[in-house]
């Protein structure tokens, strides 16, 4: 009997989500989306053609706006909701998913208003469960595409780890397994942070050598940070750290570099989200890093300096001269 999978989300990566775990004939994979004319829309053209123009969603895949639909019979619940939005979300849900399953998290982000990380939020509104959280360089359009990608599934049950690793291996997608839960979601958040740092510096023409600076420098605070919650030095040298780190910063499709971009190119904040079609994770990320950082005296100069740009309307070409003005250091 195949594995239900339910996919709660219809944006890009829960699009390219179903679709790789549908490359198995032992998986049923179904869709929940919030809007019922975006449902019907992509069941009938069988394209989500806002965010994944051109990629074709194969008929096996149910796609519904009917949550009791979506989750009947299903023994895992992926949840592929923006951190912004994933709390009200799941409340407004959380009666049809009473059913202790274990939840697969591909949220990137932490919550401005209570810093926690998307694991927590999912337990907190929907009760004690597992919870894996999988992250690593792994950019929707070319997933959905089948190019290849190699990414880490977290849990500190190993065993369900490796099981989430089978689930969604393939021949052009390929998973680790990992315990340090809280180390890949600190990654996957902050990174965010620094990809606004690197877009900017492509905003201001600033080239390679002061690009791989802040990416270096940028792990450092990533890991600095991630220690202060118990996260695991390795897991930022690893994929979900300084792998996903890369691809955000360097990539085209990376919506929080290129916030950063259009903010060095003199754009104001206020406009260039107004513009977006997807959500940009770092902006209100890199609030609560902040105040976590400034609360317990974690040193984050970039993303300070990313904070001031974004919220205190610091020019990107002065927030770059302080950090090359800090007092010299030994690495």
């Amino acid at each position: 009997m195949a594995t239900k999978i339910a996919i709660l989300g219809g944006g890009a990566m829960a699009t390219a989500c179903a679709i790789l775990l549908d490359e198995s004939s032992d998986q049923q994979v179904a869709m929940w989306l919030r809007s019922p004319d975006l449902a019907r829309e992509i069941a009938q053209t069988r394209e989500n053609r806002r965010l994944l123009a051109g990629v074709h969603i194969p008929e096996r895949i149910g796609i519904t706006s009917d949550i009791e639909e979506a989750v009947d019979d299903a023994e895992f619940l992926v949840v592929a909701i923006p951190s912004a939005f994933l709390r009200a979300s799941l409340e407004q849900l959380a009666p049809a998913l009473n059913r202790n399953r274990p939840v697969i998290s591909v949220v990137k982000g932490l919550e401005p208003e209570t810093h926690q990380r998307p694991s927590e939020i999912i337990t907190e509104v929907l009760g004690t469960r597992a919870v894996v959280a999988v992250g690593g360089p792994s950019h929707a359009e070319e997933i959905s595409r089948r190019l290849p990608a190699t990414v880490v599934a977290a849990c500190g049950d190993l065993s369900l780890a490796k099981r989430v690793q089978n689930i969604f291996a393939t021949d052009r997608f390929r998973v680790y397994a990992n315990v340090d839960l809280i180390g890949v979601e600190i990654a996957g958040a902050v990174k965010n942070v620094i990809a606004i740092a690197a877009g900017i510096c492509d905003g201001l023409g600033f080239g390679d050598n002061a690009k791989s600076a802040l990416m270096t420098r940028g792990i450092v605070e990533m890991s600095r940070f991630g220690n202060y919650f118990g996260a695991e030095d390795a897991t930022f040298a690893g994929l979900a750290g300084i792998g996903d780190l890369i691809t955000t910063c360097i990539s085209p499709y990376g919506r929080n570099r290129l916030v950063g971009e259009r903010l060095g190119q003199g754009e104001k904040l206020s406009s260039i989200l107004e513009s977006m079609d997807s959500v940009a994770e770092g902006v209100k990320t890199t609030q609560a890093v902040m105040e976590i950082s400034e609360k317990h005296d974690i040193e984050m100069p970039i993303a300070q300096e990313v904070y001031r740009v974004l919220f205190e309307d610091k020019s990107p070409l002065e927030a770059t001269q302080t950090l090359m003005n800090r007092p010299f250091k030994i690495e």
